[in-house]
């Protein structure tokens, strides 16, 4: 009978047991990343009041079993439901991380390791991941400072906002390339300043330049070289001219000195003769006379001559004064619009003496002011003076010698205009030019005049002046080639090369003799291997572009940026974003993985510590995608604890403690019969 209440003890014993899991569990519906335990019986002791017994073959008796009378339950077994993945709850916060699998994340109080699936973590104040609730650091693997790769060691704490992370360094730029197509068509590639392109680039310091580069065509088809102009700030202000240099060339170096002689037939122009080993050169008005073809006068007038002739000619050095009179005739729209302002009117006027007096009608134009502003008579002064001082508003150093007004209110003009001449040579009247005296340069006769870079000799002379002429053509810079049948890149700077460097000087001296360091510039290699040279409407979109011509734009340099972002990827590296458009890998959340997740520790504040039947954590851990797990970032997993289960459970357990207190009671009505029993 003794037994049975001690059975019942025991039940009531397990069953508040398995009450106080099933309490804590309740307790935890919100607790982050919690993981509900569950608890089995099983029985407690037997005693054996009677052993079984085999059969007996010999007396022909057959076995019996044993009796054995239990004692009670007792708790079987806590366990963990370590992995049951719990729900996801967002929070936006990037530093929010769920597991998805079956991974922990590392964590350490500065003396020893622990483990979680709490991933609800912040940064302190010295740059270190930590746990939000008990700022426990977060480990997990560092980054090679010269590769920028993930070092898989020894797990340590994760301080990604040092100071050394909260910027990006500048870096200068090493690599650039050209695109684009040439057009052989295009008039900027024959003019002087050539077809620019512009490459923007950093220094060591992370301040822009602008490069300006241009091309420019040579004789031969398919040919033509490329220079460096200048260099910019980021002002827009010359490095020569703030350097107070003389040239670029004493900044940068770009290609060398490159001489090109060609030797081919010229013919005269229209406006030469060659004869008796002599040349000449017609000169017309608008040649030899300065401001001549500007005057808008003498654009306009219907006739046009010299005046100070004699006999026909006029012999004139540079400096000497010519003067042209001409007529024009100005409309009344002309004179009544902006420059004239003035106003046609008839007025009837009583001329001649009485009694020989005459009414006639005169047709006038008066100025602004009410005053009259012609007249018929070129004798009156007063008139003529007012027509020139209005003419000389717009076209200065005009001479008005006559004006006659129409009935249709066009006026006819007669001017002197007087210009310089800017060479020697003797005008004809017969013929309307000037000859010049024997050239001293022949070159002239053939439209060419050497400048610093070219040069020309004749080589001979036919009779009829036709020469053959050298010319040679010195530039500094690379020469750019292309295949004359498919229009592609063939080489810069020397055969078979693709790219050519911007090389900078280590210094530089001003003018004043101050020493300039240029050691902040790195030289710049450029790849023209993507330019063509094909037909685009006479038009070249050729330019420059920092960085290598690849997806990665290697060497294209940067400014100094400052951290704007950080992201946690699934594999758990950390990258950092920055307002330079650079991005950093800051380090790499490792995980540690079990044999036994279950067997792990509880040691509160959401820790687990290892055991030895978990199995033991090797200080490095792994990658967490190694296994198909994964990290959410801005999202925590929440307890998986199911309360319709939980309720479930209570339930039958408070009706199994009930029956076990019922055991108690019914064997207490036993001990008082059999008490009762001496009575």
């Amino acid at each position: 009978m003794m037994r049975s209440l001690f059975s019942g003890v025991a039940g009531l014993r397990t069953h508040q047991t398995r009450m106080d899991v099933i309490g804590n569990n309740i307790a935890n519906v919100n607790t982050t990343a919690y993981k509900s335990q569950s608890m089995v019986f099983q029985d407690l002791l037997y005693q054996t009041t009677q052993s079984a017994s085999g059969a007996n073959a010999a007396t022909g008796r057959g076995g019996i079993n044993a009796r054995q009378i239990g004692l009670g339950a007792k708790t079987g077994a806590i366990s963990t439901a370590i992995t049951t993945q719990g729900s996801a709850q967002s929070t936006n916060n990037p530093f929010d991380i769920m597991i998805t699998g079956e991974s922990f994340f590392v964590v350490s109080n500065g003396k020893e390791n622990f483990f979680t699936r709490d991933g609800s973590f912040t940064i302190d104040g010295a740059g270190n991941l930590v746990m939000s609730s008990t700022g426990y650091t977060v480990m997990g693997w560092q980054v090679d400072e010269e590769t920028g790769e993930i070092l898989e060691d020894t797990v340590s704490a994760l301080r990604v906002m040092k100071s050394e992370n909260l910027v990006y360094p500048p870096e200068s730029t090493s690599q650039a390339y050209a695109s684009g197509i040439v057009d052989k068509l295009d008039p900027a590639l024959q003019s002087k300043e050539g077809k620019i392109m512009t490459l923007s680039f950093y220094d060591a310091l992370g301040y822009m330049y602008t490069g300006k580069f241009s091309i420019h065509a040579l004789d031969e088809a398919g040919q033509y070289y490329v220079q460096l102009d200048d260099i910019l700030d980021e002002d827009g202000t010359s490095l020569v001219k703030s350097f107070n240099l003389s040239d670029i060339k004493e900044i940068a170096n770009f290609g060398g000195e490159d001489t090109i002689t060609k030797t081919s037939l010229y013919r005269m122009l229209d406006t030469a003769t060659y004869e008796d080993g002599k040349y000449s050169m017609k000169y017309y008005p608008g040649n030899i006379l300065d401001g001549y073809a500007s005057s808008q006068l003498i654009n306009a007038a219907t006739t046009t001559s010299i005046t100070n002739l004699t006999d026909g000619k006029l012999e004139v050095v540079e400096g000497t004064d010519v003067t042209v009179a001409g007529t024009i005739k100005l409309s009344k729209s002309e004179l009544q619009a902006p420059n004239f302002n003035l106003i046609y009117a008839a007025v009837t006027e009583t001329v001649g003496a009485p009694p020989q007096t005459t009414t006639v009608t005169n047709y006038h134009y008066f100025g602004p002011d009410g005053q009259l502003a012609d007249t018929a008579d070129s004798t009156n002064k007063t008139d003529l003076d007012k027509w020139t001082d209005s003419l000389k508003k717009s076209f200065p150093g005009v001479n008005v010698t006559k004006v006659s007004v129409k009935a249709d209110g066009s006026v006819e003009m007669d001017f002197e205009q007087t210009f310089k001449a800017t060479k020697k040579g003797t005008y004809s009247e017969d013929t309307g030019y000037f000859v010049g005296d024997e050239i001293a340069d022949p070159l002239e006769a053939y439209g060419l005049a050497g400048s610093e870079d070219t040069s020309y000799k004749i080589e001979f002379v036919s009779p009829d002046g036709q020469a053959q002429i050298t010319k040679t053509f010195t530039y500094i810079g690379n020469r750019l080639v292309f295949d004359t049948d498919t229009g592609l890149f063939s080489y810069v700077g020397s055969p078979d090369t693709d790219a050519v460097t911007l090389d900078f000087n280590e210094n530089a001296t001003s003018r004043q003799g101050q020493a300039i360091s240029l050691t902040h510039f790195s030289d710049i290699n450029i790849d023209f291997s993507a330019l063509t040279n094909f037909r685009n409407g006479g038009t070249s979109t050729a330019n420059m572009t920092s960085g290598a011509n690849d997806e990665a734009k290697t060497g294209n340099g940067r400014r100094r940026g400052a951290m704007t972002g950080i992201e946690i990827g699934q594999d758990g590296v950390i990258t950092g974003y920055y307002d330079n458009d650079q991005t950093k890998v800051l380090g790499q959340i490792a995980v540690a993985k079990f044999a036994n997740a279950a067997g792990l520790a509880k040691q509160g504040d959401n820790l687990y510590s290892a055991t030895m039947n978990s199995g033991e954590f090797d200080g490095v851990g792994q990658d967490i995608t190694a296994d198909g797990d994964y990290m959410t970032s801005g999202v925590l997993e929440m307890s998986n604890v199911d309360l319709s289960s939980e309720f479930t459970d209570m339930i039958t357990t408070q009706r199994g403690f009930q029956a076990n207190s019922r055991i108690i009671s019914v064997s207490d009505t036993l001990l008082e019969e059999l008490v009762n029993l001496k009575r």
